[in-house]
């Protein structure tokens, strides 16, 4: 094992400093679990302060309202067990679903109220008249071990989140550089890894500004800032994504692409490439270099003319979103040094949506409500001692891997080192402890096995075999608290443990695994529903571009892994995330336009109910539109070439043609209407 680095050795130290102080004071205060406030400790405890906060915001609300509900059900129903258990398992399902439905950490909350009210009920139903002094103390326990967590971690050397966003912020916008750099000099072959990495940076920011406000850092206060610079990212993908193929057909042509597009490639590629502040004069250089190489719009015109106005039209778009960005990066990195900055709390703030499943939610909720159901029959009909400490297993396992594909294997992990942790434990409970006869003892005798995790946790390869460890140790020096320090109580407890966590895996694996290809089918067909009803919007006033490029792109972030897994499926041979985002955001632009170009008598509606047919029908990325959409795009983009010229003409062919590459990337070439046969006369 290397050796800790000075980060991992301040985080051990501050967490068990944290457990230590939350274990004092616990004792001193008389409650009867003690080792339960040191544990939650350890459980709020994160290298970055501004987590900390969050988790301990998100985890009082989340006991306070589990222990509730454990104070309203456990005198009701203590005399029906049965009932009590299904009360139990439908409340952890419930509190499970809605904790899925919100992959932000705010979804500890739910999470938690869930398996709270199972850890305080269970264990007092053979006690009913005592719920509420038991269920107190629980409640003062873990508010005690978050309180010392947090006041620790925020007031010793706070870590705080702004720099390490920062940070972040500036990795997104190398790759997003990099990406631009090798899609304009003709390197295509670096543009999947280039948009995955970049898909990943978008999604690893969103989750990470949850933490903002509560974090010590000056920015805390630049969390719309944030927000907009996650959002000029997110639109730089599809509009790179469009460049990226409108230069592969170009450069395919007979006459391959112009010189005089090569020339503004390179100037857009060094300008992005530019470390300085961007200056207005060359971005406006570079907007009119554009305009100057756009073809005109004529009933004439050609698909080669087409696909360079719809390039130019995503290369401007491209460079304004970038140059956005670059100022607000410039606000942020203000900002961290002066919280005064008015210009970064001006920023507005855009909705922040993710990806949700709600079938797949309820399918881990139903897996956590049978997996206690089970335990708990098991407990009443054999009337086990120690059966509620299986349901509360079952809970807690099943909730803290739903979010997982395949959560049976992470399970495994965690029983695996669990079992580990029992030789330790039982050294530390039937050998240490009854040796030990003062508060200064039990800190010297806990503390190396405590920071050795402690440094474990911190690095991310262990941290979950670490923390299983941890816990187990800690559960079963939680058994000194109750007086139940001897072999046959400690095996009792273990065996509990042992099988609460099989009950999790065996019902987990029955009822809620999945296979990394059908993960990937059902985030490709989320999108492909969100089309659907983006065509059937009768206009773009209520639909957020932003939300839609959000949640697509936080999808690309996750079939990248399931996608590269699943390589051997042809069903998804041809996937690709970013072409449906495209059309999205071109479907999008079709809808604003659509009044102007009603008013010149050019009908917009009857494509995209035929794009939302087709989406709504979809099932597999190889399945393709039929050929009279390709015959509905063509006859629609003669009749806007035949229009007025204006700006709204020249966005509505952009658009068009970028639908037409997208669902018919190997079509015949456009051909416009004076190179169309004449029709044959029936005499």
């Amino acid at each position: 094992m290397k050796l800790p680095t000075l980060s991992e050795t301040l985080f051990s130290l501050k967490s068990y400093a944290a457990a230590v102080l939350a274990l004092y004071l616990a004792m001193r205060m008389g409650l009867p679990r003690p080792f339960w406030a040191m544990t939650t400790a350890y459980v709020v405890s994160s290298p970055l302060a501004g987590a900390v906060r969050s988790k301990a915001v998100y985890r009082v609300t989340g006991t306070t309202l589990g222990s509730a509900m454990a104070l309203a059900a456990v005198p009701l129903l203590a005399n029906a067990p049965e009932l009590l258990s299904l009360a139990f398992a439908l409340w952890v399902g419930l509190c499970l679903y809605i904790s899925l439905l919100d992959r932000t950490p705010r979804s500890y909350l739910f999470m938690l109220a869930g398996y709270t009210a199972a850890l305080i009920g269970f264990p007092a139903v053979t006690q009913p008249e005592q719920i509420f002094d038991i269920s107190l103390a629980r409640v003062e326990e873990i508010l005690l071990g978050i309180t010392c967590a947090t006041l620790i971690h925020s007031l010793v050397m706070p870590q705080g989140i702004g720099p390490v966003l920062v940070s972040r912020v500036q990795r997104a916008y190398d790759d997003a550089q990099r990406w631009i750099a090798d899609t304009l000099g003709g390197k295509s072959d670096a543009g999947q890894l280039d948009r995955r990495k970049l898909a990943a940076d978008v999604t690893d920011l969103r989750l990470m500004a949850t933490h903002l406000p509560f974090d010590t850092s000056h920015l805390r206060w630049t969390s719309n800032a944030i927000h907009a610079v996650q959002d000029r990212i997110s639109l730089m993908m599809p509009l790179m994504s469009a460049i990226e193929d409108r230069l592969a057909v170009l450069r395919e042509m007979p006459a391959g692409l112009a010189r005089r597009w090569e020339t503004v490639m390179r100037d857009v590629a060094a300008w992005t490439g530019d470390p300085q502040p961007r200056d207005p004069v060359r971005l406006a250089g570079l907007v009119r270099a554009i305009d100057a190489n756009h073809p005109a719009v004529s009933p004439d015109m050609g698909w080669r003319d087409m696909v360079e106005l719809s390039l130019g039209s995503r290369l401007k778009a491209l460079i304004h979103a970038y140059a956005d960005s670059s100022a607000l990066r410039t606000h942020i990195e203000a900002g961290l040094h002066d919280a005064r900055s008015e210009s970064i709390r001006e920023q507005p703030s855009s909705p922040r949506v993710l990806h949700t499943d709600r079938g797949l939610a309820l399918l881990s909720a139903f897996a956590a409500t049978v997996a206690i159901l089970a335990c708990c029959l098991f407990w009443i009909a054999t009337a086990w001692q120690a059966g509620s400490g299986a349901a509360l297993m079952a809970a807690i396992f099943c909730c803290l891997f739903a979010t997982l594909d395949n959560p049976v294997p992470a399970i495994r992990v965690f029983l695996k080192f669990t079992l580990l942790s029992i030789p330790c434990s039982a050294f530390y409970l039937l050998v240490v402890l009854p040796a030990v006869h003062s508060f200064e003892m039990l800190v010297l005798t806990t503390a190396p096995l405590f920071l050795l995790l402690g440094v474990l946790i911190a690095r991310p390869p262990t941290t979950g075999r670490a923390m299983a460890f941890l816990f187990g140790v800690a559960s079963a020096l939680a058994m000194h608290d109750t007086q139940t320090a001897d072999l046959v109580s400690f095996a009792n407890s273990m065996l509990a443990q042992v099988a609460g966590i099989v009950a999790a895996a065996v019902c987990t694996r029955l009822f809620r695994t999945i296979s990394v290809d059908h993960s990937a089918l059902r985030l490709l067909r989320a999108n492909w529903r969100e089309l659907a009803e983006l065509g059937r919007a009768d206009s773009a006033r209520n639909i957020v571009v932003t939300e839609i490029s959000a949640r697509m792109l936080d999808r690309l972030a996750l079939l990248a892994p399931r996608m590269a897994a699943a390589r051997a499926n042809a069903d998804l041979q041809g996937a690709d995330v970013l072409a449906d985002l495209r059309v999205g955001l071109n479907m999008t632009q079709l809808l604003r336009l659509q009044p102007e170009l009603d008013r010149e008598q050019v009908r917009v509606r009857p494509l995209l109910t035929a794009l939302s047919s087709f989406f709504a029908g979809r099932r597999l990325p190889t399945q393709r539109p039929a050929p009279d959409l390709l015959a509905r795009i063509d006859a629609l983009l003669r009749a806007v070439c035949a229009l007025p010229a204006s700006t709204a003409q020249r966005d509505a062919v952009a658009a068009l043609c970028g639908i037409r590459r997208d669902l018919h990337p190997d079509a015949d070439d456009y051909q416009p209407a004076s190179l169309l046969p004449e029709p044959r006369h029936v005499r």
